[in-house]
Formats: structure tokens, sequence, C-alpha cells
């Protein structure tokens, strides 16, 4: 049987459970909340707490901090290390190589040319809102019930 989590030790000594996430197998700490649609690559690190909603896309090597959210739809390029707090919002890009400080907000539909520096606080696209609280969705679904009557989904009888 595999290992289904990995565990590192940061530097401060505190320890975190990581997993691979099914669509890309980019490493997802285990307090994370990852839509199953993301794309997340192979040497992507999401740290605890952060929140990656549908359809993002996360390129390689790229370092998502704690309590950062990815709106729906979000490019995130490779080499990108996004600082924690932060928010991008739905559809916005960020170019590879970029460096984003602590608690920055980036507004819908926004782009961030790659190799940018942005420091911490800042918020860009400022004209469109930007998402301020994570949303709770379900991340597992229940066990179904067997049907009791009639031919199951491969159409055999029950």
């Amino acid at each position: 049987m595999a290992r289904v989590y990995e565990e590192i030790e940061s530097r401060a000594g505190e320890v975190e459970r990581y997993r691979r996430h099914p669509n890309g197998r980019g490493m997802v700490a285990a307090r994370a909340l990852i839509d199953p649609s993301a794309y997340i690559d192979r040497t992507t690190f999401v740290e605890a707490e952060a929140d990656v909603r549908a359809n993002a896309w996360i390129g390689a090597g790229t370092w998502i901090d704690r309590s950062v959210v990815i709106g729906e739809g979000a490019f995130i390029g490779a080499n990108v290390h996004i600082g924690a707090g932060s928010v991008i919002g739905r559809g916005a890009r960020v170019g590879s190589d970029s460096r984003i400080g602590n608690n920055v907000k980036v507004a819908h539909g926004t782009t961030v040319e790659r190799d940018s520096r942005v420091q911490a606080g800042t918020l860009i696209g400022a004209s469109a809102p930007v998402m301020s609280e994570p949303t709770v969705r379900q991340t597992s679904r229940a066990p179904r019930t067997p049907r009791t009557g009639g031919p199951d989904r491969f159409g055999r009888a029950a």
C-alpha cells in the first residue's frame, strides 16, 4: 500500500502533512482546500489553509503560501511565489518568475506581468471587486447508498 501523506518539517520544527493532488500531482497541505478541477503542477507546493478554486492552473515550481485564495479560472505561471494571505481574483493571471508579497490583492481578470515584484499589502486592479473570504465547500462525497429496485448503472438487475 502506498503512502497517502508525506510529512515535511519546517525550520521552526513544525511538521506539515502533504498529499499529491490528483490533477497534476502537486504537493498540497492536508489543511488546504483545493477544487478537484484545479491543476497543480508536480513541482508546486500549496500550503495549509490555502483555497484554490475551480479550474485554476498553477505552473511548475510555484509556491502558494499559507491562507492564499486563488480564484476560479486564475492562471499562475511557473516559479511564482504568492505570499501569505494574498488573494488572486477570478480569471486573474500572474506571469512566470513573479514574486507576490504577503496580503496582496489582485482583482478579478487582472494580469500581473512576468518577472514582477509586488510589495506586501498592494491592491492591483482596484476598479474590480476582490474576494475577501474563502468559501466553504464540501471536499469529499458521502458514500452512495445502493439502489433498491430496477437496473444498476450498468443495466444489470439490482
